[in-house]
């Protein structure tokens, strides 16, 4: 008794104590709760992986001061890292650039060179200068000659044609000779023919040396008249030879590589001497300066054999080593510790590493934030997450994370956004990529060693943005394919992009590049892969696989159609009801199209005791006459089609709609049948449903959408308005039966919802022409039926 009086004393003077005991459990009670547990099993996993370099610090540091004078325990010889480093990156900076020809540049200048020599042959022909005779009868020398000669020389050979020339050694004399030749085997006429032809020649011949056009300059010079008369007095043959010398000529030089900055008269030098031999000599001059003007340097950097070259000389570097011998003095007391001096503490584990607990804190605290903030977004959205969903999300946002700190240069980013967009859709989707995009960068500013380039970081992040903004709000397999597939384009030309902007090319990182856009595909089809099988282990639902359970042909639903033929039409027509106001208050409009379809598949159980299914039989509730084994009958195809979902597999969220549609609603009809049979006091629990109450916005959308359909079917000759007041009627006794509470509608979204039932009433309500009697006649029918078609 003693005992328990002083128990007494004790509970009574620290009751504020334990008041303040109470408030503190209510208040904090919930960190133990599921959600609690997850939030500190995720805070706790994130933070050993963002933060992983906290855990293993040292305290003295490169930058710290010692406190005390450290000696070495032992001889040692390590490797100095940083130095070794340096060494290589001198090395490939002294690396000559291995040079390719531009093949693309060579194309250029040949057809350049092609189309010049062209434009040459062209001006030749303006000039006549092709052989105007056959040279059986006129040799090729004489008729240059005949073209070019002075018009005193000309005149010469026109006076002396009566007599032939004995001794023809000058081309005068040759001229002459051959053209008495000729006109003793010609005729009059057609020897005056010929001379016609030569001064026609000749006229040409001193028009184009006189004319200060051309049809071509190269590049800004105009011919000289030198370079013309060189051109023109070239025979057909020389000038043959001169453009296969001077193309041979250009290939030659150009396949050797002409490099930038070579002096201009060491190119002229090396074109005169590939020239010998290769063109006539009399257009040797011609030739060098074309040469000169069209040939361009052809010689480029090849990087990828530059960087190979470089990466060859920097591996053969000796490695410069540390060494330190024993008793020698590695730090004194208050020196600021160098690099050199902390690899040799850190060799003889004398750097003392242990936890950064100050830093730690920051970690924990930044990744509190970060899941306080997808938190807040989660509740914008107001989107639902049970605590399987909550592990998931931590599984999840862990992956990328733990490969970065591994130093895996991929990112896992694509396939974490692609499966949480799919999941929960693409808001909470970019939330998390943003976020852990935000926890990496925050892993790499903080460790000791770089883990993998900015650049591969970047490119994950994108791609997973990306995933995160459409994958969501894809119908199909195939699009979730072209999507992967695009996921791997994008990042691999992300990761070229960067390299280039960061490093000055692109090209030395092709490969990179490649096995960046492969990471990202095959993430994209892991994540694929993983889809199925963590919907049903985390009882899940994308849209895909809503998609999958709306199609009519599913079994399920083929039952309904055959077994309850009046309670689908009556689902389809919900359906289209529910589904309109889904998509006026941006609801999951496939959530509510694939639940609407199963919301009645319990009526299979007893489709005889739900009128629409009886078409004219007898009624079977009139038979039982038994209002509460009536409302039984009616209450089971609730719990019946609870059984029937799961036993098919039914997503939870599917399942919902089947309690839900018809919350704790009364069953009035067999409760006012009651109430007039008089059977002692009825109780309203006997002819109400179950429950719950709509839990979400898409169940509270389609119990409204059932519980209108039938009144508006039975509607006729009404106007909008009387069809809205009824229909405003019946969802405003829902919401004062309590039906509502939890479904998260207002009452603003309601009266939409009453305007988008009416809408969809007046399309599907519309009237038709009625037909002629006389059209009904079989004589009339036939003909009736060709006009239709």
């Amino acid at each position: 008794m003693k005992y328990a009086s002083r128990m007494i004393q004790l509970l009574t003077r620290h009751r504020r104590n334990w008041l303040s005991l109470t408030r503190f459990i209510k208040r904090w009670g919930g960190l133990f709760s599921g959600s609690g547990l997850v939030f500190l099993l995720a805070v706790s996993t994130l933070t050993g992986v963002v933060g992983n370099s906290l855990y293993n610090q040292p305290q003295l540091g490169m930058g710290a001061r010692s406190p005390q004078t450290i000696v070495a325990p032992s001889d040692l010889t390590i490797k100095n890292e940083r130095e070794t480093e340096i060494k290589r990156e001198q090395m490939r900076e002294q690396q000559t650039p291995v040079l390719k020809i531009d093949q693309e540049k060579n194309n250029q200048i040949l057809k350049a060179l092609d189309t010049q020599l062209a434009e040459l042959s062209t001006l030749r022909q303006q000039a006549g200068a092709d052989l105007f005779i056959g040279t059986n009868r006129i040799s090729e020398v004489v008729q240059v000659y005949l073209r070019t000669c002075s018009p005193r020389e000309w005149s010469e050979i026109l006076g002396s044609l009566d007599e032939p020339v004995e001794n023809p050694n000058s081309l005068l004399k040759n001229a002459q000779n051959q053209l008495y030749r000729l006109s003793q085997i010609l005729s009059p006429r057609e020897f005056s023919d010929v001379i016609t032809t030569i001064q026609e020649v000749r006229e040409q011949y001193r028009n184009t040396l006189t004319n200060t056009r051309e049809p071509h300059d190269w590049e800004t010079n105009q011919l000289s008249k030198a370079q013309k008369m060189v051109l023109l007095q070239l025979s057909p043959s020389g000038w043959e030879n001169t453009k296969s010398g001077i193309k041979r000529t250009a290939r030659q030089m150009l396949a050797q590589g002409i490099s930038a900055g070579i002096p201009t008269s060491v190119l002229d030098n090396a074109i005169s001497v590939q020239l010998e031999g290769k063109v006539p000599a009399v257009s040797g001059f011609l030739a060098i300066e074309l040469l000169q003007d069209l040939l361009e340097p052809n010689l480029i950097e090849d990087h990828v054999q530059t960087e190979r070259q470089a990466e060859q000389a920097a591996s053969e570097v000796t490695p410069v080593m540390l060494s330190i011998e024993e008793g020698e003095t590695i730090v004194r007391e208050g020196e600021t510790i160098s690099y050199e001096q902390f690899l040799l503490l850190d060799a003889f584990e004398l750097s003392q590493r242990s936890i950064n607990w100050l830093g730690l804190i920051g970690c924990v605290i930044l990744v509190s934030f970060a899941i306080a903030i997808f938190w807040l977004v989660k509740r914008q959205v107001r989107r639902d997450l049970r605590l399987r969903d909550q592990l998931l999300l931590t599984f999840l946002s862990i992956i990328s994370p733990l490969l970065l700190m591994l130093g895996v240069p991929y990112s896992a980013l694509p396939a974490v956004a692609l499966l949480v967009s799919s999941f929960y859709g693409p808001t909470l989707a970019l939330t998390q990529v943003s976020l852990l995009t935000g926890l990496q960068v925050y892993m790499l500013v903080s460790a000791e060693e770089t883990l993998i380039p900015w650049e591969a970081l970047m490119t994950g992040a994108i791609g997973g943005l990306l995933a995160a903004t459409i994958a969501g709000k894809l119908r199909s397999r195939e699009e979730l394919a072209l999507l992967g597939g695009g996921i791997g384009l994008v990042q691999g030309a992300v990761y070229l992009f960067l390299s280039f902007a960061t490093n000055g090319t692109g090209e030395i990182y092709l490969a990179e590049g490649i096995f960046h856009g492969l990471s990202g595909l095959g993430g994209s089809i892991i994540a694929f892969g993983l889809s199925p099988y963590l919907e049903r282990l985390f009882d899940l639902v994308t849209p895909i696989r809503l998609a999958e359970l709306a199609n009519p042909n599913r079994p399920m639903l083929q039952r309904l159609a055959i077994e309850t033929p009046g309670t689908f039409q009556h689902t389809l027509f919900v359906s289209s009801l529910a589904e309109a106001a889904a998509r006026e208050l941006n609801c999951n409009v496939e959530l509510v199209r694939a639940g609407t379809l199963y919301h009645d598949i319990g009526k299979m159980h007893d489709p005889l005791g739900f009128i629409e299914n009886q078409m004219g039989c007898k009624n079977k509730h009139d038979e039982i006459n038994d209002p509460y084994e009536s409302a039984k009958i009616i209450k089971k195809h609730v719990t019946q089609g609870l059984v029937m979902a799961r036993r098919i597999g039914l997503p939870k969220v599917i399942q919902d709609f089947i309690p839900e549609h018809q919350g704790t609603l009364l069953i009035s009809y067999f409760y006012f049948q009651a109430k007039q049979q008089g059977n002692g006091d009825v109780s309203e629990a006997d002819f109400r449903y179950d429950g719950p109450t709509p839990q979400s916005r898409e169940t509270g959308i389609v119990m409204l959408a059932d519980g209108c359909e039938a009144a508006l079917r039975s509607l006729n000759d009404v106007s909008e308005e009387q069809a809205l007041a009824m229909v405003n009627k019946i969802i405003r006794a829902r919401w004062q039966d309590q039906q509502l509470k939890d479904a998260n509608l207002t009452k603003t979204e309601l009266k939409q919802v009453a305007q988008v039932f009416v809408r969809v009433w007046q399309q599907s309500n519309h009237k038709r022409i009625a037909y002629p009697k006389a059209a009904l006649d079989a004589k009339y029918s036939s003909s009736l039926k060709k006009k239709e078609c």
